[in-house]
């Protein structure tokens, strides 16, 4: 028996079957569907939802690309929201993630942004306005740059990848990384969650924390743990952040002012550099201005994950932009 997303029904450890390394059991809000790929000579499938807009569709596609930690499922709100005003919502698992196969390959941006083309393509969907948030953020830049004809607008929720993590987080293997992961347990995952909300976790966020502490009590898990540890890699030796004046779509960025995420902050112990990382208010003014005509809402009071944290705030700067 899987878990309620649909209505977003109060869940906990205790009614949280073990889940697999595709999520197998847990509903999603909307119906799945597997585009198939071939990656580095294997195939794999990528998970997506494509929800249509509401009984006028207004002819426009929006893409909701997830974070790191999570999967396209918490989108939810988000893509009620966007499919009431008539678009049409389409929401991967990119590969590595959420429901998706979790190949051990070389992860990459370009890589991700490809696949994410291709599904589009598949779809007949010529143009999209391109919605990434932390993680997503990135892999939303990456797409815009490399498919700019595809790209309507851009709307980045508090991206990570604002600044090179090189500089100041020591630098871990993938070895490394994925030790760290394979001791992941629902205690330390509930503990990192709890740094994207300075104020307190909102109602209902452990829907989408249980599902990930599922998979760590699941003989799957090595599988899982090797492709979060590839995929951290990824974001640290592929940063954006030296990219963005060359885009040329219309931007937005909203960013949560209380946010201070850093990728590897726990391995960072200079207290100088962790001071002066993660400093999401200036961070968004700097990216703002190095894109051209790009827009920024700053949402005091908020933390790593606006839809989430305070989902009318944003569904207002985001439909504010679309509109």
């Amino acid at each position: 028996m899987g878990l309620l997303l649909l209505t977003g029904a109060r869940v906990s450890a205790q009614t949280t079957p073990a889940l697999n390394a595709t999520l197998e059991g847990l509903d999603y809000p909307c119906p799945v569907q597997y585009l198939p790929l071939k990656l580095e000579g294997q195939a794999v499938r990528m998970a997506y939802m494509d929800v249509p807009g509401s009984s006028k569709g207004n002819g426009r596609t929006v893409v909701l690309l997830h974070g790191k930690n999570f999967f396209g499922a918490y989108w939810r709100e988000t893509i009620k929201a966007l499919s009431a005003k008539g678009f049409r919502v389409i929401v991967p698992d990119q590969v590595g993630f959420g429901k998706s196969d979790k190949p051990n390959i070389h992860y990459s941006f370009h890589q991700l942004a490809r696949n994410t083309h291709r599904l589009l393509d598949t779809l007949g969907v010529r143009q999209a306005v391109v919605v990434g948030h932390s993680m997503g953020g990135m892999l939303a830049t990456r797409f815009a740059l490399l498919y700019p004809q595809q790209t309507a607008q851009l709307v980045l929720e508090n991206p990570i990848g604002l600044e090179d993590y090189r500089v100041g987080v020591p630098f871990q293997s993938v070895d490394q990384a994925e030790a760290g992961e394979l001791k992941s347990t629902e205690v330390s995952i509930r503990k990192y969650h709890a740094t994207y909300y300075p104020h307190g976790y909102p109602a209902g966020h452990d829907q989408w924390l249980l599902p990930l502490a599922a998979q760590t009590r699941h003989p799957d898990f090595p599988q899982v743990a090797r492709a979060n540890a590839l995929t951290f890699d990824m974001i640290y030796q592929q940063p954006v952040c030296y990219e963005f004046s060359r885009l040329t779509v219309p931007t937005l960025l909203i960013i949560g002012q209380d946010d201070r995420t850093v990728v590897g902050k726990g391995l960072i112990k200079d207290a100088a550099v962790l001071a002066r990382m993660g400093q999401y208010p200036a961070l968004g003014q700097r990216t703002t201005a190095q894109i051209k005509g790009a827009k920024l809402v700053p949402l005091k009071g908020l933390g790593h994950i606006p839809h989430l944290e305070a989902p009318a705030a944003f569904q207002a700067a985001l439909l504010g932009f679309l509109q």
